[in-house]
């Protein structure tokens, strides 16, 4: 992609992408390298036999990622044969495996079936002196045989160096420059320790795509130690990045990666239309749960579109609003993805709008003095304690029971709360 003299006006219909977008921008035309079987196996609590596995990458393509990922044939004999079994499910998505740059992983993962090998070395001064050893014309001569091996089998092949962000740019780009000129299909940034920002992201990625041929892409790999992955990973796509590489519920070594939700959810309100076309968005939960499940893990409750609070509104006047038009206070719409927004109001922040509104769920006609009334009377339970919805229901239906009745004294007793119940019943003093 040529670059131009400046900004150009977003294509997106979006009311929430950006204005203008750099001439490089990938924010409408971008993949998911989906590595839950590969970095998610580094989670802590992870251990997926075969038949999860097969299960796992399954959700993934029926979701519609357009890579999957999965650990190296070359970590054990198990992995090897998983890789292939994978290799052989005949899935829409193309399967990848990721390797050392060391020609004896590369001659093993060629044999298994994969459409193609993710290459990495380790590119900073800690792993070079403390991990491999090696310094940069070792690794420029180990990355060059290796991928032409891997080209030579006609395969898809990755190039990327770890540790990117604390590695000497002019090192970084001189091995760039060289796997770029091999004819690699990607070359990969890593924040392998979650050090990077978003605007040292962004500085990187447009460095590296002013120096490679327009052809070659970009994929991105992000930690989330110190909670930018998502961040990250969208200052990438604004900068030119072509690949995200993501898991499920984010899990993998240490606090793990981008999660393939939270980039869901912030890549929509640039273009639903575009995300949507690409993705079963209605099959994220159930592709979280699958994942969570395999685990031992919960789902987070503020997890993005998914979580239990995701789309679960409290305050009086959010409510209000919510009702009147779900856009005041939701950016994403739960019923893209399968989900459903719940209003609740049995605490003492409700506001009698979210209680009438509830009424009219259950087919109660109440009037707004009335229900003001109830209102006042749930804000005041409250204060002792948070009221379920079964509570709740349980005062509006009583009442309306009460007043269809004509019963205006079992209405009084109803709206009267326990405080005022207990004073009423205690023994009055006698004067003397």
């Amino acid at each position: 992609m040529p670059p131009h003299a400046g900004p150009i006006a977003n294509v997106s219909s979006s009311p929430y992408a950006p204005k203008y977008t750099d001439s490089l921008s990938r924010l409408t035309n971008w993949s998911i390298i989906e590595s839950t079987l590969r970095e998610g196996e580094q989670f802590a609590n992870a251990f997926f036999d075969t038949a999860k596995k097969i299960e796992i990458a399954k959700a993934l393509d029926d979701f519609g990622v357009e890579y999957i990922e999965i650990t190296s044939p070359a970590a054990s004999e198990q992995s090897r044969l998983d890789c292939i079994a994978i290799a052989n499910l005949g899935l829409k998505a193309k399967i990848l495996t990721h390797v050392r740059c060391h020609m004896d992983d590369a001659r093993i993962a060629c044999e298994t079936g994969v459409d193609g090998l993710d290459v990495v070395i380790g590119t900073s001064s800690y792993l070079r002196e403390f991990s491999h050893g090696k310094d940069m014309e070792r690794i420029i001569k180990d990355a060059t045989e290796v991928i032409n091996y891997v080209k030579s089998k006609g395969l898809e092949v990755r190039f990327s160096s770890e540790d990117s962000f604390r590695s000497d740019l002019v090192d970084l780009l001189n091995l760039y420059k060289a796997v770029d000129q091999l004819g690699v299909n990607r070359v990969g940034i890593a924040d392998t320790v979650g050090c990077a920002n978003p605007r040292q992201v962004y500085d990187l990625v447009k460095t590296l795509r002013s120096v490679l041929k327009p052809t070659t892409d970009i994929e991105c790999h992000f930690h989330n130690d110190t909670g930018c992955a998502t961040a990250n990973a969208y200052a990438a796509l604004e900068a030119g990045a072509t690949h995200i590489d993501t898991s499920v519920l984010g899990i993998g070594e240490r606090n793990g990666i981008t999660p393939i939700g939270n980039l869901i959810a912030r890549m929509f309100t640039v273009d639903p239309d575009y995300v949507a076309s690409k993705y079963q968005l209605h099959k994220l939960r159930d592709l979280e749960n699958l994942i969570a499940d395999a685990v031992e893990i919960q789902v987070p409750f503020n997890n993005c579109i998914t979580g239990y609070c995701a789309f679960t509104h409290k305050a009086g006047i959010h409510a209000k609003a919510i009702l009147n038009n779900p856009a005041t206070y939701e950016i994403l719409k739960p019923e893209v993805f399968g989900m459903t927004r719940y209003v609740s109001i049995g605490h003492r922040l409700t506001g009698w709008n979210a209680v009438k509104n509830r009424a009219e769920q259950l087919g109660l006609e109440i009037s707004d003095e009335d229900l003001k009334a109830i209102t006042g009377k749930i804000k005041k339970l409250a204060d002792i304690k948070n009221q379920s919805m079964e509570d709740v229901d349980g005062l509006l239906r009583n009442f309306h029971a009460y007043k269809a009745a004509g019963d205006h004294s079992a209405i009084k007793q109803l709206l009267v709360v326990p405080d005022e119940a207990a004073a009423a019943a205690a023994p009055q003093a006698v004067a003397v």
